[in-house]
Order: structure tokens, then sequence, then C-alpha cells
């Protein structure tokens, strides 16, 4: 591969991703933004090198593929990521470590004794690469995520690109177990930044232009921690990365890498990485409280079951049994409430606040903790003043006076709970909500009339 049209493209590749891709980035967010996600990260890494890659060729040191010999270097490093959005990412990485590398003796090739693995007129049989650091930016792009039927990606596959700069110094050696030192040009290093040539300066390394090219998977073990496997492969500018060979070969290398990557910030706060937009979109759009409200169902059937029979009979043909019929004998299509007595349907009119920033009670309709569509500005209201404040707040839940006392009690808790809910999805702190339900206790109108029982289901904001 052609170093230079693989600078050019990761230069063009970075300048994208840290430019456009931030514009597109804030595009793609989901409904809550970005700040209701964890998006920063550091990671430690550990692996190994080898002076090839998958692609064919050969490096500067070695004649040929077929002589040329991979040794393990160690390297190992640390991270630093922001993630923009679900697909895409900037890293900052830095790395140490050493590379190695040796030529394979045979007959007359490359100044070697036949089989003996000795060099003979200063030629070098091995060559091994302190990298004394590398530093790179790198674009990160998920290209794909599994996520085993849970609201959260749990594997995630990725690709990155960036550039960066090596500092390393070769050294060669006359032996194929890096003995016996022919070449190092340690100390004598010149002053340009890339490029340099010249074995007159005073430095102990030389700076060299690299571009990373990779692949990896990330694994999320909990939700701050995740296990990073990677693949990548290091294009140089460098013809002496080995040390004196050929010249017209640019130095190359692999790392093949292990690490976990810590994610920072608060836990009540999904990681951007592992997202699921999806299901974030449809917690959005369907009713937050959809969850709580299934869960409860099911508690509720086994103890339903045995009660349905009971509940069949309706003499008057209004809807509801006889069993909680208060008015019974009910004209034919005449529109009743759950306790069988004629709606007069009244609208009562509720201010989302007053001038002194107090919450109007949240209104539910019989016998449910499903929010009205009309609760949700004023709750939208309230989450944002919580947020800016960083305030907390009592959420009272009521019901009114039909049904057990037992029954009640339950229901008013899962109105205080699906407000909660509401919350915490719109970024509100989970621990500054208290949820409470207290029945049919406290009614603000008689329970006698509907007009006083639709007032009487309600939750209550209290800051």
């Amino acid at each position: 591969m052609n170093y230079s049209t693989i600078k050019k493209t990761a230069v063009a590749a970075t300048l994208v991703a840290a430019l456009g891709f931030a514009g597109t980035a804030q595009a793609q967010q989901v409904f809550g933004g970005r700040s209701q996600y964890r998006t920063w990260s550091i990671g430690v890494q550990g692996g190994i090198t080898t002076p090839n890659t998958i692609l064919p060729g050969s490096n500067a040191f070695g004649q040929k593929v077929g002589y040329f010999q991979n040794k393990v270097g160690e390297y190992y490093g640390l991270t630093i990521r922001k993630q923009f959005s679900h697909t895409f990412g900037l890293e900052l990485e830095a790395n140490r470590g050493k590379i190695k590398t040796y030529n394979k003796a045979l007959d007359g090739f490359n100044g070697f004794e036949a089989n003996s693995g000795v060099a003979r007129n200063g030629a070098a049989r091995s060559a091994q690469t302190d990298v004394n650091w590398a530093a790179s930016l790198n674009g990160v792009f998920q290209l794909g995520t599994i996520d085993f039927l849970r609201r959260e990606n749990a594997v995630n596959f990725y690709a990155k690109v960036g550039l960066g700069v090596l500092a390393n110094n070769p050294v060669q050696f006359a032996n194929e177990d890096f003995t016996n030192e022919v070449y190092n040009n340690k100390g004598k290093w010149g002053s340009k930044v890339f490029g340099d040539r010249e074995n007159t300066g005073d430095r102990d390394n030389k700076l060299t232009a690299f571009v990373p090219v990779g692949v990896g998977a990330k694994f999320k073990l909990s939700e701050v921690v995740a296990l990073n496997l990677g693949y990548t492969m290091n294009f140089t500018d460098d013809n002496l990365l080995y040390g004196p060979a050929r010249t017209d070969y640019k130095g190359k290398f692999s790392t093949v890498m292990a690490g976990l990557e810590f994610t920072l910030g608060s836990r009540d706060k999904q990681n951007l990485t592992f997202a699921n937009p999806v299901a974030t979109m449809y917690d959005e759009l369907k009713d937050p409280s959809l969850r709580n409200e299934v869960e409860a169902l099911k508690q509720r059937v086994s103890t339903l079951e045995g009660t349905v029979n009971t509940l069949s009979a309706d003499a008057d043909g209004d809807g509801v049994s006889d069993k909680f019929d208060k008015c019974p004998g009910t004209p034919a299509g005449t529109p009743v409430d759950g306790s069988g007595c004629p709606i007069k349907f009244p609208e009562p009119v509720v201010s989302s606040t007053t001038s002194n920033g107090y919450y109007a009670p949240i209104q539910f309709e019989f016998d449910s903790s499903v929010l009205k569509t009309s609760s949700y500005s004023t709750l939208d209201k309230l989450a944002k003043e919580l947020r800016d404040n960083n305030a907390s707040v009592q959420l009272d839940g009521y019901a009114s006076a039909e049904g057990s006392e037992a029954y009640n009690m339950t229901l008013s808790k899962d109105r205080a709970n699906s407000v909660k809910q509401y919350l915490v999805n719109a970024g509100v702190s989970s621990s500054s909500i208290t949820a409470n339900g207290y029945g049919e206790k406290n009614p603000v109108a008689s329970n006698a009339t509907e007009e006083g029982r639709v007032q009487n289901r309600r939750v209550e904001i209290k800051k």
C-alpha cells in the first residue's frame, strides 16, 4: 500500500471526523441530547507487535518476504476517548514498546555465512526498534452491535484510522538472538521533526509520522467497564524504522492489543458507546410507564382469575358489573363511569404552573396509572427546572374511593411511579425523586360525586 496515499486519506478522514462529524453527531443524537449520556472514557491496554501487516509486501529490513521472519515485541499504552454519537468518537492514543525482526540465514544471502546464524562483513541479521513513545489522534467508527435482546448493546464492533508521531531508535545485531550489536545511532539523531536522515544531531530518538488503521471489538462487562480487543496496522514514512536497509520500502508494523476501558460520569446516565437509539426512540414515543404497568398487571393476573366469573353479571348492560354498580338500572346507551353512574364529562381547567412556581396535580383516568398526554408539557417544564437547579421533588399519589382500600393504595403508588419514570427518562436523577402512594387519603373533593372523584385521581408535586 502506498504510504503517501494512506497518509492523505488519513489526514482527510481525521479532519472530517474532528470537524464535520461533530456537527453530524449533533444532528444524529437521540431526543434527550448528549447530555443524558456518558461520553468520556479512558482505557489501558497491552499486547504484542509484529513487523508485518496482513497486507502483502515486505519491510525495509529483509530482502524477500520469504526470508523475512516475524518476531513479537511488547507494546502497551492508554487511550482517552470522547463519544459524539452512537456511531462515532475521537480517541487520543499513546503507546510505547519494542518491535523485533530478523532475516533468515541462507547461502550467500545478505552477507550471512551459510546456515551459521552469524553475519559476515558487518551485515545485520536481527533488529529491534525501541518505541520510546507513540501518540496519535484517531477517528473511531462503530460498525455494528449485538444487543442480545437488551435495551443496551453488549458487543460493539469498530474501525479506526488516525495520524500520529512515533519517537523511535532502531538497533541492529549480527546474530539472530539480538546479540553482537552492529548498529545503534542513539544520541546521534538530527533535530528535524520528520524525514530526518542525517546522523549529525544529539537526540536519542528520531521522530516519524505514522498512520494507524485498525479494527476491534468491545464487550460490555458492566455499566463502567468494557473489554477492548483490537488489531492495528501502522504505516510509517520511514525507511530507517529498523535501521539501515533497503530504501524502496517504508517501515510498517502491526499491534494486537487487549485492554480495559472505563466510562466516566454518573451511573444514572447511559454509556453512549453502548446506547440503543431504537429503544430510546421507543421510550420517547410510547408511554414511559408502560413497563411498570406490564409488571404490575402480571402480578395481579393470578388474583383476578379467581374473580372473573363473579364480575361477568351486568343486568343493565352498562358495562359495569352488578357487584360494583352503584347506579343499577341505568338506561341503555347512557355513558357511565367505573361505578356505573352517568358521566357528565367534566373538563377541569388546570394550569401547569402558577406565578409562584407551584405545579398543579397530575390527573389520571379511572382505574389507570397511565399518564395523559396533556400532562407531558407540565412534566417537561418540571424536569428542566429540576435539572437546571439540581433540585429534588416529592411525588404523592392518590386515588378516588371506588374499589377496595388495598387496591387503591397500590394504584396510587403506580401513579406516583409513572410520573417518576417520566422525569427520569427526561434526564432527572432517580435519587432526587421520592414517590409515595396514599390511596384514598387526603381527598381534595367529595368522593360522592364524579366531579369530586376526578379531582382525587391525582399525583401532587411537592418541592
